[in-house]
Order: structure tokens, then sequence, then C-alpha cells
């Protein structure tokens, strides 16, 4: 499996055990969700949005307004971090010390290029809805031109990321493995229930089969 290059930014110092390098796992952990943190620093103050992105290849794209104040500060090329962190369990100790949490997190820094074209900048919005609702693109409208005039999209490298990884039991010490206290994980998953219909939408038009299939995503 390809490996991207540790840097002093994504080097994973605190538990290096559980860092992960290589391409395939940073991907499946970007592809599993569709929101990420976006870090950034205007003058000495440092802010954290989220924001939904979509991943094709070696980048990710977020898009919004262009009056965004994390998407202007982005253009003037300042560098930023981006999280994405999916839990999977909650492990319970027999000491509170070594309770933890199961998780499986990705870190990307870099700098953001603007998408200006407009036909680029479908291209990326296609993306980005298709990674959240695959087949939604060529169903539903596709945006015009003043939508696409007052729309930014960012576009990212995914070449100096790592990511960060915790599986399994408690890790406790080994004078407290007798004392008589329940340990173990609680698991934690995202649900996908049934779509629910627009109370305005026309009475003919049935759900798709991407919609109604979409637990299998």
């Amino acid at each position: 499996m390809e490996e991207l290059k540790k840097t002093i930014r994504t080097k994973v110092n605190r538990v290096p055990k559980r860092a992960v390098y290589n391409k395939e796992t940073i991907y499946k952990i970007l592809d599993e969700t569709f929101i990420c943190q976006v870090a950034f620093k205007i003058d000495e103050q440092v802010f954290i949005i989220p924001t939904a992105y979509g991943r094709k290849g070696d980048k990710i794209f977020i898009h919004g307004s262009n009056k965004s104040r994390m998407l202007n500060s982005i253009k003037s090329g300042v560098d930023i971090c981006i999280n994405v962190t999916l839990i999977d369990g909650i492990v319970a100790a027999r000491s509170i010390f070594h309770h933890s949490i199961n998780y499986r997190s990705v870190i990307i820094f870099g700098k953001g290029k603007e998408i200006i074209e407009p036909d680029d900048k479908k291209r990326a919005l296609r993306i980005i809805t298709e990674h959240i609702i695959p087949g939604r693109w060529d169903d539903a409208r596709q945006p015009n031109e003043k939508e696409l005039e007052i729309t930014s999209v960012f576009e990212f490298k995914i070449d100096e990321a790592s990511a960060k990884i915790r599986t399994g039991p408690p890790a406790d010490e080994k004078e407290d493995y007798n004392l008589n206290v329940w340990a173990g994980v609680i698991p934690l998953k995202t649900v996908i229930e049934n779509p629910i219909r627009d109370e305005k939408l026309n009475e003919d038009i049935s759900i798709p089969d991407y919609i109604k299939n979409y637990k299998k995503r």
C-alpha cells in the first residue's frame, strides 16, 4: 500500500503505534462520512468550522458562499487543517484513567486551490453531491449561472496527511484486572433511517432507488 511521506505536522507523536500513513486507509475513512472540521486563523483568532466535503482521487473538495469568512481566508492563501473523525465505541476501563474512545481519524494540512471556471466548479460540486448522496446529481436541478457566481469552491491535495486509529478493549493496569468492575466496549454506529417525504412533494413522484437504497451506501 502506498504511504504518504511523514512531515513534522503529520507525524503522530502521541501513541505512534496508532498512526497510519497509507493512502488506502486514509481514503476509506474519508469516504465513510461527509462532514469535516476546517481550522484556520484570522489575525490572532483561530476558528474551526464544520462543512460538507467530497473526495475524488487524491483531492477533497469543499464549497460555500463567496462571502464565507472561512473560504475567503482559504482564498488568501493561509495554511489550514482539516479533520475527519469517526467514533466507533466508548471504551469503559476498570479505572477512570484508562477510559478511552475507539475511533478513526484523519488530519490533512495544506492550502486550498480555488476553482474558478464554471465547468470545473460544476465538476467539483458534482463530486461533493455524489459523495453525500450517490446518484443525486443527475436527478436534481443543477446549479444555474447565478448560483455558481455566488458559490466558492476549493480543492485540497491529500499529500500531507495522516490517520490515527484506536481499536480494541481497555488497556488497564495489571493490578486492576482483578477489580470487581465491569470493563469493555460500548459500540457506536450511525443508523440510517427511512427517508421522510417532503410534505410539498408532488404525490406522483416516487422515491428513487438511490434514496431507497441509501442504507447500502
